[in-house]
């Protein structure tokens, strides 16, 4: 087999998560030329400017690209990303361009590879979460030759959709890969690199939903309020930077001098990951507290509905944004502690899963031209 071109598109400290493994075990290769192309929050420097964690993961052929202005517009960074990549591709003429997830940066990243005849590979198709996020995902595997995913429902929605099953591949959850290492810090020395000095602590991760802007400022101060109330020690994480994610940003200007509270525009993976297996409970809304939490065991509040829809674990306790049942629902928390996961993302080798698709001729095969594939 020749060698060939792999470029990997981030645009978020999540979805670089989810690369991490794949992009080591394939740029240790000799058989792959590895590109990163950085993009979106990774350089904003609002949210921890995380283009830094990529630099320092030791990884060569980083290329940063800046697609946002200063307000979030949703369809102007799409089309800047877009823009960007194509002239990038055009220069590196990959084989294969891996794409993550729901965010526009990777759909940016489906279409420019669809449109060029190159083969698109997506992590993560197939999830479903009843928000605006569900719309790009299902797009980006619309755009997308070949499905990488972390479970057989997903597996289901895909074939569902019209995809062909011989190009849909379950390697797991490609984060399990890093939260199953051996060579994660210590929580002592996690919480000395950030100051931490909270013993017990619960975690804090809250994004707009941005069809339901009008009802943001009610909800957040609601969720605030509750936590600010439970008396109880906080890590906050900021949110993405999704249309919203300023209300949001406003309302924990109220925690700056609150001890209870401790403020991260970003947490490098690996050391995020150490806190959350050493917290008491997660809050929030993100896809880490039914993804991630779930596998150390943790106990998730789950708030809203912006992970509508998603595989459901034992360990989610789901509620609106109603005081009371977000007051409880701590309480609950504090009081069940860790318990026996019922839901399964893989096993911690998706990276070795992914290079070993790689290896097969076949894959560098799969046809650029798709067919919708009927049910019947």
């Amino acid at each position: 087999m020749s060698k060939k071109i792999i470029v990997f598109l981030t645009g978020t400290r999540a979805d670089f998560g989810k690369l991490k493994s794949l992009i080591k075990i394939t740029q240790e290769s000799e058989l792959f030329e590895v590109h990163i192309f950085v993009t979106g929050m990774h350089m904003i420097a609002k949210y921890g400017k995380t283009i830094i964690e990529v630099e320092k993961s030791g990884f060569k052929n980083i290329y940063p690209f800046i697609n946002h202005d200063d307000i979030a517009h949703m369809d102007r960074n799409l089309a800047k990303t877009i823009d960007g990549f194509s002239h990038y591709i055009s220069e590196i003429k990959p084989n294969l361009i891996v794409v993550h997830g729901d965010r526009i940066e990777a759909m940016a990243g489906a279409i420019v590879g669809s449109l060029n005849n190159i083969l698109v590979a997506h992590i993560e198709g197939g999830e479903v979460s009843g928000t605006i996020d569900e719309l790009i995902r299902h797009s980006i595997s619309k755009l997308s030759h070949v499905h990488l995913t972390s479970n057989e429902e997903a597996n289901k929605r895909l074939i569902q959709m019209g995809e062909d099953a011989d190009c849909i591949f379950n390697i797991g959850s490609p984060d399990l890969d890093v939260m199953n290492s051996k060579d994660l810090p210590t929580l002592e020395f996690v919480k000395n690199y950030y100051g931490i000095e909270f013993e017990k602590f619960a975690i804090v991760m809250f994004h707009p939903v941005t069809t339901e802007t009008d009802k943001l400022k009610s909800q957040v101060k609601t969720f605030i309020d509750s936590l600010i109330e439970s008396n109880q020690n906080y890590i906050v994480i900021y949110p993405n930077n999704d249309i919203g994610s300023d209300i949001i940003l406003t309302e924990y200007e109220r925690l700056t001098d609150n001890k209870k509270f401790k403020l991260f525009p970003s947490l490098r993976f690996e050391y995020f990951l150490v806190l959350l297996k050493n917290a008491q409970f997660m809050i929030g809304n993100s896809s880490a507290g039914v993804r991630e939490a779930p596998y150390y065991n943790l106990p998730t509040i789950n708030v809203g509905n912006r992970q509508n829809n998603r595989v459901k674990s034992n360990t989610i306790i789901s509620i609106d944004f109603i005081k009371e049942d977000i007051d409880n629902s701590i309480q609950e928390a504090l009081k069940i502690g860790k318990i026996e996961k019922d839901v399964d993302f893989g096993d911690g080798n998706s990276d070795k899963k992914f290079y070993e698709l790689l290896q097969n001729e076949n894959f560098w095969h799969i046809s650029n031209q798709k067919q919708f594939k009927d049910l019947y």
